[in-house]
């Protein structure tokens, strides 16, 4: 072998090391804040049913399904990029599951966040007649609302990737790693997706504006409890500003895409990355760190279980002889 040659297949060693280095530093850094909200959000979710005043309340039963929705939502984007980043190509039937499953819990958030507010207009806006309107069974028909909706639009989704030529290809694994826009198997496809997510920025982001609106307009009168309307204000902002996350989530295909035409594979890789964590995952573990530090009845209890939930074996060691 000439000087020449070894000094190539060193480089070429070198990069792939580099390379692999780069790969196994950027999983650490997703996977970890991701395993670290997944236990605070079970553990959020666990507390949701572990008291009867949650259970009995509309605005946690809500809560529970948003959180619900975000859980799965992140565990299946981090098993997308897993797969990503260990150059794993599934099938296009196994990648159409998991993309589907996504696309279903990444809409039943802005949905949830529009009926809570909904919620929340009403407690202020109509006092005696909120116990009479948010009953526990109109949230659990308001919430199979959404998800029947969601499903919907799934199926919708299938249908039109049925009608992609799967028969013409050569052989059903993917050629790139699976994600949302690899899926994008024809321009109908890629038009519905866009018609649909402009509807539903829209149709959303109206609902929670006319919301705080509506708690503005009842904050002036005599006859509303002014701590009541400030706090329910306060909540339709953060309602606003989730719904704004969590429709950032639109953009992401779209800058994707547009990357991947003007930047190597490398910086596009990177860029996926950064855009994942900022755009994808942040806005999902939001929910538990607003309202399990913000609601008063929720902070004690999560708080004692997320700390103290080891001591307590220890102690009931030590009181058993």
């Amino acid at each position: 072998m000439s000087y020449t040659d070894q000094s190539l297949t060193n480089v070429t060693a070198e990069q792939q090391y580099q390379g692999l280095l780069e790969r196994l530093l950027f999983s650490t850094v997703t996977t970890v804040p991701c395993c670290v909200f997944l236990y605070i959000n079970g553990t959020m979710l666990f507390t949701l049913r572990s008291k009867t005043v949650f259970r009995e309340t509309s605005r946690y039963i809500l809560l529970f399904n948003l959180l619900f929705a975000d859980t799965v939502l992140i565990a299946l984007g981090q098993v997308l990029y897993i797969l990503a980043v260990s150059i794993l190509r599934l099938t296009y039937p196994l990648c159409g599951v998991l993309t589907m499953l996504a696309d279903l819990t990444n809409e039943i958030s802005p949905l949830t966040l529009v009926v809570m507010s909904l919620e929340r207009c009403v407690a202020v806006c109509y006092p005696l007649r909120h116990s009479t309107i948010i009953t526990i069974r109109n949230t659990e028909v308001a919430i199979i609302v959404v998800w029947v909706f969601c499903l919907l639009n799934t199926l919708i989704r299938v249908i039109l990737l049925l009608d992609f030529p799967f028969k013409e290809l050569e052989s059903l694994e993917m050629k790139e790693f699976c994600s949302h826009i690899s899926m994008f198997l024809g321009r109908m496809s890629d038009n519905y997706d866009k018609v649909y997510t402009c509807v539903l920025f829209v149709s959303a982001g109206v609902a929670v504006i006319s919301s705080y609106i509506g708690v503005m307009i009842a904050a002036r009168s005599a006859s509303t409890d002014k701590a009541s309307a400030r706090k329910a204000r306060n909540t339709l902002l953060l309602h606003l500003g989730q719904l704004a996350l969590s429709l950032s989530s639109t953009i992401y295909s779209p800058i994707l895409i547009a990357l991947s035409r003007i930047v190597t594979r490398i910086v596009f890789v990177r860029a996926y990355t950064v855009l994942y964590v900022c755009i994808f995952i942040l806005p999902r573990c939001l929910s538990s760190l607003i309202y399990g530090i913000r609601d008063q009845t929720i902070r004690p209890v999560l708080i004692n279980r997320l700390l103290c939930c080891r001591l307590k074996p220890s102690a009931k060691a030590k009181v058993s002889p």
